[in-house]
C-alpha cells in the first residue's frame, strides 16, 4: 500500500508539469481525486491493511493526499496569475510550461494541527502541578496481576481480577501474581511502583491510558485516561487532599468548582470517599446528565489503605497520605459539552478541529 501511494503521487507530479491549461488542470484532478478517480479508489484497499498497520498507512495517505492538492492549488494559482497577466495588457508569458509568479494573488493557508482535548488537558494540569512542587509519574501500559489487584488490598474474589472486567494478556491467564500480565485497568498499581524505588515524603501525579473489558457506548470506552495524584508524608490533613481535588477541577473549568465528599468504599483507600463536583450543564438545579440531582461523581480518594502502603515499602505507622483519580474523558466532555465519549478516540478531525 505504501508503494502505491508513492506510486500515485510520483505519477501525478509528472503529469501536472505537462498540464498547459486550467481545463487540463480539472481533467487531471477528476482523473485522480474525484469521487472515483485513481487516488480515491486506491484509498478502498486501507480495509485490506493488517489493523496494526492502518495507523501508519492512514497517516501517510493523509500527507500524500494534502501534498498532492497542494501541488494542484499550485498549479491552479499559476495559472489565474498568467491569465491576470494577459488580461492586463502585458507581455505574453514565457513559453515552455514555465509559471509566472503574482505577488499579488493570496498566499495558500498551511494547515495547523492542534493539541488533542485531552492531551490538552493533561498538559495544563501537570504544569499545574509542578508549580506545586509534584513530580510527574509515567509508567508501562502492560502490568500483573500482583501490581494491579494484590498490592490494592483487592480480595481474591473479586469481581474487577475477571476477564469481563480486565484485560489479561493472552498466555498468562492461568498464572497469578507477578506472572500473570494484563493490559492496566487502572494507574493506581503502578503507583505503588513509584513508592518502592522513591523514599518519603514525595508528592506526584500520573497520566495515562487505562483499560477495561466492557461495552462501549455515549458514556463508557475500553481505553480512557485517567489522572492520578498522591501525596505521602508524616501528617497529612484532608485539607491537603481538599486543595488536590481544586486544583484539578479549578484548572480543567477555568473557575472554582463546588465539590463534595461522601463516604465510600474502595479496597485501596481507608477511609474511602465518592467525590462529587457540581453539574457544569444545570449548574446544580438538575437535569438528564447528572441524573436530576445536581451533582456528577468524578473520583474516588482518600488516604491510602495501610496494606498499600506496605507493599510499597512504607510503614503505615509512620507514613499517611491522600490520593484521588480522576477519570479526564468525563471532566473534558463536561468542560465542552462533548454528548458522547467515543467521539475523542475516533480520531475524526471534523470533530478534533473544533478545539
Amino acid at each position: 500500500m505504501k508503494i502505491l501511494l508513492q506510486n500515485l503521487k510520483q505519477e501525478i507530479t509528472e503529469k501536472i508539469k505537462l498540464v498547459k491549461n486550467e481545463a487540463d488542470l480539472e481533467h487531471l484532478r477528476l482523473e485522480y481525486l474525484s469521487r472515483k478517480g485513481k487516488f480515491t479508489e486506491s484509498l478502498k484497499a486501507l480495509k485490506d491493511v493488517a489493523v496494526a498497520e492502518r495507523p501508519v498507512i492512514g497517516k501517510l495517505a493523509n500527507e500524500v493526499k494534502q501534498e498532492v492538492e497542494h501541488l494542484f492549488a499550485q498549479t491552479q494559482n499559476a495559472f489565474s496569475g498568467e491569465n491576470n497577466f494577459k488580461q492586463s495588457g502585458g507581455k505574453n508569458p514565457p513559453t515552455g510550461g514555465e509559471k509566472i509568479y503574482d505577488a499579488t494573488l493570496p498566499g495558500l493557508k498551511k494547515p495547523m494541527g492542534t493539541y488533542h482535548p485531552i492531551t490538552q488537558i493533561i498538559k495544563d494540569l501537570n504544569q499545574a502541578f509542578q508549580s506545586l512542587n509534584f513530580e510527574i509519574y509515567e509508567d508501562n501500559e502492560i502490568t500483573t496481576e500482583e501490581q494491579a489487584f494484590d498490592n490494592l488490598n483487592f480480595p481474591p474474589n473479586h469481581p474487577a481480577r475477571e476477564s469481563m472486567d480486565t484485560y489479561w494478556i493472552k498466555g498468562s491467564e492461568d498464572r497469578s501474581g507477578q506472572e500473570k500480565l494484563c493490559l492496566r485497568p487502572h494507574l493506581t498499581g503502578n503507583s505503588v511502583n513509584y513508592m518502592k524505588i522513591h523514599q518519603p515524603p514525595f508528592r506526584f501525579v500520573y497520566p495515562g491510558r487505562v483499560f477495561r473489558s466492557e461495552a462501549t457506548d455515549a458514556g463508557h470506552e475500553r481505553c480512557f485516561y485517567q489522572y492520578e495524584a498522591l501525596i505521602v508524608d508524616e501528617n497529612i490533613s484532608f485539607s491537603a487532599g481538599k486543595v488536590l481535588i481544586q486544583t484539578i477541577l479549578n484548572k480543567v473549568f477555568g473557575k472554582e468548582i463546588p465539590v463534595r465528599m461522601r463516604a465510600g468504599f474502595f479496597p485501596f483507600v481507608e477511609p474511602g470517599f465518592e467525590i462529587d463536583m457540581q453539574c457544569q450543564v444545570c449548574g446544580g438545579v438538575g437535569c438528564s446528565v447528572c441524573k436530576h440531582n445536581g451533582w456528577l461523581e468524578v473520583m474516588p480518594g482518600g488516604a491510602p489503605h495501610p496494606n498499600v502502603l506496605k507493599a510499597g515499602g512504607l510503614d503505615p505507622k509512620k507514613w499517611q497520605g491522600f490520593y484521588i483519580n480522576v477519570g479526564l474523558d468525563r471532566l473534558v466532555m463536561m468542560k465542552y459539552g462533548i454528548d458522547d465519549v467515543r467521539l475523542m478516540h475516533f480520531g475524526d478531525l471534523r470533530f478534533l478541529r473544533q478545539f
